[in-house]
């Protein structure tokens, strides 16, 4: 067990620094697990693949979660593990596996969405007797309070997919990315495979465009 110096003018950021030095050792260790898993796999040994899918299978499950219907949550992670393995190769291992296994998790959501909305015959979904009550419910609402305990409720979820139905796909996973998950602008660029300032005018843009079609509905 590492031993902290706990002086009066270095106690905190030594305490720190023997934390981040255990942390980067472990992921330095987990890199080279999945390192030598990837040259397996590359040496011909494709059962070895298995083996980064048991390990990243709830990673990906989690992030596609966040991003697509439930219904197709186990459809589009296995997506992603194939599409992943079809692209070992421009992987060059100048980040962690795991870090770029979500990028392409992230990037199979976001192609789902462009495909699902170009075979839509209505783009925009239409709110249910229940969600619009819901909605009437929350702006009779006179307490910040009294908003938060209906917060959970089905309706809620319902009302923010149908205002994401609205956006673009590509504004829609970032708005996703930024707002809703909190990752920073340059996070979310990389996972999508665009500019920092073309993160950053969608996700203004996106932000606007849901507070106007929230504000329709509920009345604010």
């Amino acid at each position: 067990m590492p031993v902290a110096s706990w002086s009066m003018t270095g106690s905190t950021l030594t305490l720190a620094r023997t934390v981040n030095t255990r942390s980067v050792m472990a992921e330095a260790l987990v890199d080279m697990e999945d390192a030598r898993v990837l040259r397996e796999i590359r040496a011909g040994d494709v059962d070895a693949y298995a083996r980064l899918m048991t390990k990243y299978q709830g990673r990906v499950t989690g992030i596609v979660s966040g991003h697509a219907p439930r219904d197709r949550v186990a459809e589009l992670t296995h997506e992603v593990f194939v599409r992943a393995y079809r692209s070992l190769a421009g992987y060059r291992g100048d980040s962690p596996f795991g870090h770029w296994l979500a990028k392409v998790a992230v990037r199979t959501c976001h192609d789902y969405w462009r495909s699902e909305y170009r075979r839509r015959e209505r783009p925009e979904s239409e709110l249910s007797d229940e969600c619009r009550a819901f909605a009437e419910e929350s702006a009779a609402l006179e307490t910040s309070e009294a908003a938060e305990d209906i917060a959970s409720r089905r309706e809620a979820g319902e009302l923010l997919r149908w205002a994401l139905d609205k956006l673009s796909p590509t504004d829609r996973m970032v708005v996703t990315l930024t707002h809703l998950e909190e990752r920073p602008v340059a996070e979310a660029a990389e996972m999508l495979g665009i500019s920092v300032p073309n993160v950053k005018v969608r996700a203004f843009r996106a932000r606007r465009k849901l507070r106007e079609l929230l504000g329709d509905v509920i009345g604010v």
